[in-house]
């Protein structure tokens, strides 16, 4: 029986046209048995003994770990981001890697103009205000008087710029691959883009090279009452610099749903003037079937390329 591996904590296998297809021709399917994102160990003992494809989750899929997995063909990512996979190795074992980069776009893009919205008005310390027995009165700012400044203009960034320029923001954006900038969008410079913008937003895939893009001499250049906003990789961002730049008050505000250890535990906890939420970026219902069905159908094409499905 041929096999495939579903390493996502959770993945509704049953509303799925294309697990459904894989199971009414005798394939078996493991699901991650931990409900949660696998240890490198894990995923390579869950990928050993005959597993020829697998629908990914953000797991790291090193070098060791795709070498242990020595009849695997295709990984399809249930997601945007590549950075947990080691593309190199996987190309060396002719391992075909795909990703679903349109279906979270959406998600992703509300829930970071959730956070501008709620850190403009200051919902969060308002509610927690309200709870301890105040009223406070608190003047916020309106998004229609800010210029978002938008790190990365692929399928997210275009979206958030959309919604955005809904409210009547100005927008700008540094996308060094963007040629042509989306209507009423102007491209700028990395460094006038801190310079300028009221709110920062990353929207960018993390590699080695854009470790940290966001450290301390980038929050000191950014201006006094900036809003920095996270929700593409942890490592994106030099979370000590930030917790000082917040602490030192040159930044007004900030959101995270991302960080470089997760489930995470550190010092920005303590922090009441960020927003601090679990990689939810893409988990709204109707997005997350989208990239379920999405990666589920890469990964049947991607086996039918191989000539394991006929």
């Amino acid at each position: 029986m041929k096999k495939i591996v579903i390493s996502t904590s959770t993945f509704d296998i049953s509303h799925n046209p294309h697990t459904q297809h894989l199971l009414s021709n005798d394939w078996q399917i493991i699901s991650n048995p931990y409900k949660r994102k696998l240890t490198e160990a894990e995923a390579a003992e869950l990928l050993e003994d005959g597993v020829v494809g697998m629908i990914a989750g953000i797991e790291p899929l090193t070098a060791f770990v795709l070498e242990s997995a020595k009849d695997l063909k295709v990984i399809s990512r249930c997601g945007t981001g590549m950075d947990s996979v080691d593309l190199d190795a996987a190309k060396e074992l002719g391992i075909t890697v795909f990703n679903t980069p349109v279906a979270p776009a959406e998600a992703v893009a509300e829930l970071t103009l959730g956070f501008i919205l709620s850190l403009l008005r200051q919902t969060c310390q308002i509610d927690q205000a309200v709870r301890n027995g105040q009223w406070p009165r608190t003047q916020g700012r309106l998004l229609a008087a800010q210029t978002v400044g938008l790190i990365g203009l692929g399928h997210i960034g275009q979206r958030v710029a959309k919604l955005c320029q809904a409210f009547g923001a100005n927008v700008i954006a540094h996308d060094p691959y963007i040629e042509k900038s989306p209507d009423n969008v102007t491209l700028v410079s990395f460094d006038e883009l801190l310079a300028t913008a009221d709110i920062i937003s990353l929207h960018v895939p993390y590699s080695s090279k854009l470790h940290h893009l966001l450290d301390k001499n980038a929050f000191r250049a950014m201006k006094p009452g900036a809003i920095v906003i996270n929700a593409a990789r942890g490592g994106l961002v030099d979370e000590q610099a930030l917790l000082a730049a917040l602490n030192s008050e040159h930044l007004k505000a900030a959101a995270l749903d991302v960080f470089e250890q997760e489930p995470y535990r550190g010092p920005l906890l303590e922090c009441d003037n960020i927003i601090l939420t679990s990689h939810i970026g893409s988990l709204a219902k109707e997005a997350r079937q989208n990239m379920e069905i999405e990666a589920a159908e890469n990964l049947l094409q991607g086996l039918t390329k191989t000539g394991l499905i006929k």
